[in-house]
């Protein structure tokens, strides 16, 4: 397959700066409160993954370190929500935006469910913190059904194919043909958002476990372009969230780090986070 270009949606860049600069204010207060008020990691979480894909808007490439630090900052208060949801002390260390903190334990919280489990697995992933990573994977099912209510059994089935993928438990295939199945248009309540977004990746890992180099960069690309319609639409066209595809760029460092070749370009998926260049900048 030869190299593919997938260009980003248009996107207003005019008042990026000053948006930045107040996204990062929020999200400080948030991160200083944290320790007084532990469930406040709901929230910080999305602003920080609000503003790590804000700062690709204008460093497309994620090749500028503020960009790298954003990265790291969402990834580090995703792994919180899920260390203070599961740890069984009264509270428990993490390490966010460059200081130790201190949380305490919140067991399970409105937050605490399968979306923001994807998000912090996905960041972990293009962070490469193993260790995150492996926390994440005993995060147990039955605590993110607690406050799942809405999320599809879809889900659900892709968590477990990831959880025991990285863990190396056994049917890992049988779990992906699972998700893929609940993914069945006629069975979900949103179609449009279940194919555009959440059926991809799993294509995506499915071409990875066979080590289906062709396929796999036709899954990305197919990936991005579903990615690309879905934020294009006009009621989705100036969400922040469009900016960069996350569950695509997670599935793509894992192809890359077990030697698949990368063959598409997309402001989507940033080229410098697919390639672990950043890793090791600063202690983490």
């Amino acid at each position: 397959m030869s190299h593919t270009s997938v260009p980003r949606h248009p996107f207003p860049t005019g008042t990026a700066e000053a948006g930045l600069a107040v996204l990062q204010e929020e999200l400080q207060e948030l991160i200083d409160g944290l320790e007084a008020d532990s469930t406040d990691l709901g929230d910080t979480q999305r602003v920080a993954l609000t503003l790590a894909q804000s700062h690709c808007l204008l460093d497309p490439r994620a090749s500028i370190f503020p960009t790298w630090d954003a990265w790291v900052s969402a990834m580090q208060v995703g792994s919180a929500v899920f260390a203070a949801a599961t740890t069984t002390e009264g509270h428990v260390q993490c390490r966010i935006a460059h200081k130790d903190r201190t949380l305490r334990a919140t067991g399970a919280q409105w937050y605490v469910h399968p979306g923001t489990w994807l998000s912090a697995f996905y960041l972990a992933v293009v962070c490469r913190e193993k260790d995150r990573i492996t926390a994440l994977c005993r995060v147990p099912l039955s605590l993110l059904r607690e406050n799942g209510s809405r999320f599809g059994e879809y889900d659900y089935a892709w968590i477990d194919t990831l959880q025991t993928y990285w863990l190396g438990g056994q049917d890992l295939v049988t779990k992906l043909v699972t998700a893929v199945d609940a993914t069945d248009p006629e069975a979900v309540d949103d179609p449009e958002t279940v194919g555009k977004l959440l059926y991809p990746p799993m294509e995506m890992f499915h071409r990875f476990i066979r080590r289906d180099q062709d396929g796999f960069n036709k899954a990305l690309a197919n990936a991005l372009q579903w990615h690309k319609q879905y934020w294009s639409d006009e009621e989705q066209a100036f969400q922040i969230s469009g900016l960069v595809a996350l569950a695509p760029l997670a599935m793509a460092c894992i192809a890359h780090d077990a030697g698949i070749p990368i063959e598409v370009e997309s402001e989507y998926v940033p080229a410098v986070l697919i390639k672990p260049n950043w890793c090791g900048e600063f202690p983490t």
